[in-house]
């Protein structure tokens, strides 16, 4: 296969995932007017009533409509996730450049920050800060990008040590350029393809990791609609019940694969128009 039929291929792949992200995404804004039914009403006529015309999903332990609940809970998952991704992007790019820029004692507090979050597993620190500070959507934000800037700030240190000794770089310094233009005017252009591949990549981490503390009930907390929450409470009834565990999963599932193979698509197409 030459580059231009591999090209083409990697952008028609992006097109594609990009429109089931962009159609999800539009899903969780719209949530709220599509729902069949009320996500939070209780009945206790209705508890663990089977799929039908009038619960599509059937319902929960609470006589809840678990259709409405899944799609309630796909604005909660995806936004969360986005929202993380996008803050520690920033976060983790701009110290990381810092750090490579200055050198110095800027460069051995950021990076040895970042060696020491990175020496626990991401889940085991975040489980013992969504502990600490107990539950809840910001608490479960906050604990998984504890370490989620880590990434983004050892890959922009190692492109702007590559960078910083450039001709373009020398020259923009010669023609009176502050720090702050040079970082963010002439280095990040050069570095953001890299970036943006490892964020396009980490929102189905983001999102499993959400879900997990929200199933381990130190996440997002009842009654609001979270996908790994939904799980950990109808888990107990998976024999008498099985369409309450097994909507929610499937959402996951699918959302999930959904913006992994869209991250995976950025990473082909930005790999092959790099090495053009």
């Amino acid at each position: 296969m030459t580059k231009i039929e591999a090209r083409k291929r990697a952008k028609r792949r992006l097109l594609l995932f990009g429109i089931l992200a962009g159609l999800l995404v539009l899903f969780g804004i719209l949530a709220p007017m599509l729902t069949p039914n009320d996500p939070d009403a209780t009945s206790a006529l209705n508890m663990n009533q089977a799929p039908g015309a009038q619960y599509p999903f059937g319902t929960d332990r609470y006589g809840r409509c678990i259709c409405s609940r899944v799609m309630m809970g796909a604005r909660t998952s995806i936004f969360s996730a986005v929202t993380l991704v996008a803050v520690t992007f920033v976060i983790g790019s701009v110290l990381g450049m810092l750090a490579g820029y200055y050198g110095g004692w800027v460069d051995s507090a950021v990076m040895r920050l970042a060696d020491i979050l990175l020496a626990f597993p991401q889940m085991v620190l975040a489980i013992a800060v969504a502990g600490i500070l107990g539950g809840g959507m910001f608490n479960a934000m906050l604990a998984m990008g504890i370490t989620g800037w880590t990434g983004y700030a050892r890959l922009a240190r190692a492109k702007v040590l590559s960078l910083r000794e450039e001709a373009y770089v020398s020259a923009a310094r010669l023609s009176g350029c502050s720090d702050a233009a040079i970082l963010f005017r002439t280095l990040l252009p050069n570095m953001l393809g890299p970036l943006v591949v490892n964020a396009s990549t980490q929102i189905g981490s983001m999102m499993i990791g959400i879900a997990g503390l929200s199933f381990l009930g130190i996440g997002v907390q009842e009654p609001q609609a979270e996908w790994g929450s939904m799980i950990s409470l109808s888990r107990a009834y998976i024999q008498l019940a099985p369409w309450a565990v097994l909507a929610p999963a499937f959402a996951t599932i699918i959302t999930v694969m959904v913006f992994n193979y869209l991250g995976d698509c950025v990473r082909d197409v930005l790999d092959v128009e790099v090495t053009r």
